[in-house]
């Protein structure tokens, strides 16, 4: 029974399958093997010969770190009599930085570095165990000293790289006009935002082959380097002397007229050239960030468009003379008050009343009614109505003689076009709004655009380009000079431009008989301009009845005018009208400086 069972067992086993023979098994098993060891060659000559390239600059990206060098920003300049000084210069110091992928010991490091640095160690510890990035700044502004001792420490994955950080020999001065550079080294407001691509130049590139620690090896073909190309120098239109004093000069009467802000600044009438420019209040430029509110860095003359007020009617006059349709020595009868679009446009009361009026007392009273008296005469000579006629030849003055309502392009952040009213014919109470522009109210001007504009009115017709460049010393030596460029030859005809003058004139001789005794000047020189109260417009509609900025425009020379200057204060806390008491003053100090300090060249009689 039991043999019989083994026997059956023996076949029932040899019938499911028949025994291998130990000498196939061994051939299968090499077979096998060669199968295997065959998948293994083919993968090795796939990776060292097909994608021999790919997988080199994989792991050679390993190693390669690439640098940046930062290109040495151009220094900015001013004429200083016949020289020509730095008014913003560059420092070289430090930034402390890390790869957190090679960083060994964290809080070992942070130690350390905080102990050079007199920085936080936990915070440099949280920062060094960023995820996700390569490269982290822990600290900037390190000194020479300082990086130097964070180098001898030959910390992995941390390194100092020096970088130009701006300073400012003249301290505050034209800090507005000149704006700063902040800690990404990117140029802002002013001239560093204008020409930042100019001043910053063109960083270079290293390419270095590291060890695993992040060091460079030396001599190794894997290295690359590009030099930076480093920023232009550029030399300013700006008077050293002229900036200084006529800083100095607005800080004075800020504080005299407790005003919300004060403006001016000084165009060479016959080059478009910016000798000075400045605000009040200011900043420093060197530690900008301390600035409590951002306004500041604003420039105000180039960037805050305010309704100028009377000063614009030396622009509403010239036009009118330049269409013909009033001569200087036109008179009129003012009834002391129009009716335009159901509104009273009046005067003063001290003008006098209803009576004859001149050109030249419309600009030596301010008559508002005269300003548009002169619209009239555009719209019809002799009439007394205003008609779109008026409306297009004064809009096309407006626009295209004095190119307000768009931007001079002056090398200035954040300039503002202005605003002009639309001629269109359709617009609800087009008269009103264009009679009030006559006199400076419903349109709104730079302080940069009314100078540009007068400028071509008193200087024989040409509007020059603004422009505070006068030469650009490029990266390589070579030098380009900033030759005035003009944008219009006919602002107004040279007989207009002549008419102007003695009427600008009697205007500042009135107020000096009028007992403003600053006003007087040596009769050496000739002097012209024109007072503006311009009313404050109310958000809720309508002006206010007690809020007024006061503006100044005019020019000084010899035989010719040779600069002019507009003065914006802006809510000035005076005693009497805005503009003889808030924005005249200013004028007439920097007049005076500019004669008494030889700026202006004498009539040569």
């Amino acid at each position: 029974m039991d043999s019989r069972y083994r026997q059956t067992h023996r076949s029932s086993s040899l019938g499911e399958g028949k025994v291998v023979h130990p000498a196939i098994r061994v051939r299968l098993l090499y077979s096998v093997l060669l199968i295997i060891l065959g998948l293994f060659g083919l993968r090795l000559f796939y990776v060292q010969v097909i994608r021999y390239g790919y997988y080199k600059d994989a792991a050679l990206s390993d190693q390669l770190k690439q640098y940046q060098i930062p290109a040495t920003r151009g220094v900015i300049e001013a004429h200083d009599g016949d020289s020509v000084v730095p008014i913003v210069l560059n420092q070289e110091l430090f930034t402390l930085y890390a790869d957190p992928t090679l960083v060994k010991d964290v809080d070992t490091s942070a130690a350390k570095l905080a102990e050079i640095t007199g920085g936080n160690a936990g915070t440099y510890s949280r920062q060094m165990r960023t995820e996700g990035t390569r490269y982290i700044v822990l600290a900037r502004k390190l000194s020479s000293d300082q990086s130097n001792k964070v180098l001898a420490l030959k910390l992995p994955g941390v390194g100092t790289q020096g970088q130009d950080y701006r300073t400012y020999p003249q301290g505050t001065l034209a800090a507005q006009l000149l704006g700063f550079v902040d800690s990404d080294g990117t140029g802002q407001y002013g001239l560093e935002q204008a020409l930042n691509k100019q001043l910053e130049g063109t960083p270079g590139q290293v390419k270095a082959v590291t060890d695993v620690n992040g060091v460079p090896l030396p001599a190794t073909q894997g290295n690359v380097q590009t030099a930076p190309v480093n920023g232009d120098e550029v030399v300013t239109t700006l008077d050293l002397s002229m900036q200084s004093q006529m800083e100095h000069i607005l800080a004075d009467e800020y504080k005299k007229t407790k005003s919300q802000g004060i403006s001016a600044l000084i165009m060479d009438a016959n080059t478009g050239q910016i000798k000075a420019m400045a605000n009040y209040p200011t900043y420093d430029p060197a530690n900008y960030q301390t600035a409590s509110d951002p306004s500041v860095f604003q420039n105000a003359a180039v960037s805050n468009a305010i309704e100028p007020g009377s000063t614009m009617k030396v622009l509403t006059t010239a036009s009118a003379l330049d269409q013909g349709v009033v001569q200087p020595d036109s008179s009129f009868y003012d009834p002391a008050h129009w009716v335009v679009d159901g509104f009273n446009i009046t005067d003063i009361e001290e003008d006098g009343g209803a009576r004859q009026q001149t050109i030249s007392s419309i600009l030596s009273l301010s008559l508002n009614t005269g300003a548009t008296w002169m619209l009239m005469q555009m719209s019809q000579p002799g009439g007394t109505t205003i008609t779109q006629k008026g409306v297009d030849a004064w809009h096309d003055y407006l626009v295209n003689h004095y190119r307000f309502g768009q931007y001079t392009n002056i090398e200035q952040g954040y300039e503002s076009a202005g605003v002009v009213p639309t001629d269109d014919p359709t617009a609800p109470a087009r008269a009103l709004k264009f009679a009030n522009t006559t006199f400076g109210q419903g349109i709104q001007l730079t302080a940069l655009q009314m100078a540009a504009a007068v400028s071509g009115v008193v200087n024989g017709g040409t509007y020059y380009q603004p422009t505070l460049i006068d030469q650009i010393v490029y990266a390589d030596g070579s030098t380009t000079t900033n030759s005035p460029k003009i944008l219009i030859h006919n602002v107004v005809k040279p007989s207009v431009s002549a008419e102007m003058l003695p009427l600008m004139e009697n205007v500042v001789t009135t107020y000096a008989g009028e007992g403003f005794d600053y006003m007087h000047f040596p009769s050496d020189y000739i002097v012209g301009g024109k007072t503006g109260t311009a009313q404050i417009a109310s958000p809720a509609g309508g002006y206010y009845a007690d809020k007024f900025n006061g503006t100044y425009t005019g020019f000084v020379g010899g035989d010719k005018p040779q600069y002019v200057i507009v003065v914006y204060n802006i809510e000035p806390n005076v005693v009497g009208y805005a503009g003889s008491h808030g924005g005249q003053p200013v004028f007439a100090d920097l007049a005076h400086m500019l004669i008494n300090d030889s700026f202006v060249t004498p009539k040569s009689h």
